[in-house]
């Protein structure tokens, strides 16, 4: 198999009227799914729940696997981080560094791609300046794909990827655009590892930059792990064909369906502070505010300290909320070792639902 070169962009397009019609509803959902994401008022709380979910599903596709558990537990508590728990997070720091450089920037430039990147690897190797990069069938050992070899290729094709990405002249939809770039970078593979979640943070971005989205919550992981054959065979077909039509297809119901869950997921933690909130003030109102109830929901898994620090009250105080909480069913307590932590039962258990069933 010889390398791959893909032409640069932009690329010629015959686009069907059922793209159009995709493209409608895609951008119809996105459009109420940014909407919803103001219903929580303290956003933290969205990107703290939606960027670990993102995390944990963007490392499954590299077959970087972790429990709920450990990803709650490793939030609150630096001495539980499994290795896979630690990749988790590089992912979710490297995202929210990501979404930082773009609202300082206001620009979506390689610098930041590279960023994002040293952040997930937590090496400074850049792009791929040596040769002998192939993408093989895990199982079968088969070579399915030799991106360009050349560092000056990768260093024009992703030159020409920036200006791409960043030219607001183009009349061509976003979401279109979407899966043009992310076919683009994926076939590059400008680097020696994580090509992938590069690839994933950088749709999420895209998004934001165009200001579909004010928050970098949707996530098409999920989707991509629910469709993992058909992805890597359309990706492989865009290659083979040179037509665009049959991707950008998936992307757009991709975006639908993602859109359509995180909605739902969105409103799932609502209803959960709703709830928790009437509860408090009904049974226990001396320990309730609205700080305390958005504190329990910044993370599945609590500790006393967090209380105490968050609410600015003595040890003694915040076990005390944390031990009615418990009697109230809100809360469920767990010890390991010398350590106690305090499950919020409602909100582990939206986020231990699968995104896309």
């Amino acid at each position: 198999m010889q390398e791959f070169i893909p032409q640069e962009l932009p690329v010629s397009l015959n686009l069907t009227p059922k793209i159009y019609k995709l493209l409608t509803t895609a951008s119809r959902k996105l459009a109420e799914l940014n909407g919803f994401a103001k219903i929580i008022p303290n956003q933290d709380i969205l990107i703290n729940s939606l960027v670990l979910q993102e995390a944990k599903d963007s490392n499954a596709i590299e077959n970087i696997i972790t429990t709920h558990d450990e990803l709650f537990l490793a939030q609150i508590d630096e001495t539980k981080i499994t290795k896979n728990a630690k990749e988790v997070q590089n992912y979710e720091l490297a995202l929210k560094t990501g979404f930082k450089l773009l609202q300082k920037d206001n620009l979506l430039l390689n610098k930041h791609i590279l960023e994002i990147q040293r952040y997930l690897e937590r090496n400074n190797a850049g792009f791929r300046t040596q040769s002998g990069t192939t993408l093989t069938n895990p199982l079968t050992g088969e070579i399915k794909h030799i991106p360009p070899q050349n560092a000056d290729d990768i260093k024009r094709l992703m030159s020409n990827l920036e200006k791409y990405i960043n030219d607001d002249t183009d009349e061509l939809d976003p979401l279109i655009k979407l899966a043009i770039i992310h076919y683009q970078f994926e076939t590059i593979h400008p680097f020696y590892d994580g090509n992938g979640r590069t690839g994933r943070i950088l749709n999420i971005l895209y998004l934001v930059y165009h200001k579909l989205l004010d928050l970098p919550i949707l996530y098409l992981s999920a989707y991509i792990i629910a469709t993992k054959d058909k992805y890597y065979k359309l990706l492989e077909e865009v290659s083979k064909t040179a037509s665009f039509n049959d991707w950008i297809e998936y992307v757009l119901i991709g975006v639908e369906k993602t859109s359509y869950a995180t909605i739902s997921r969105i409103k799932a933690i609502d209803l959960a502070m709703q709830e928790i909130s009437q509860t408090l003030q009904k049974q226990k109102d001396t320990i309730y505010s609205k700080d305390f109830v958005e504190l329990l929901f910044s993370h599945p898994y609590t500790k006393i300290q967090s209380i105490e620090k968050g609410l600015k009250v003595h040890r003694h105080t915040a076990s005390v909320y944390l031990k009615i909480c418990q009697e109230l069913g809100i809360l469920d307590c767990i010890k390991i070792g010398r350590n106690k932590y305090f499950i919020n039962i409602k909100l582990f258990e939206i986020l231990s639902q699968e995104l896309i069933c």
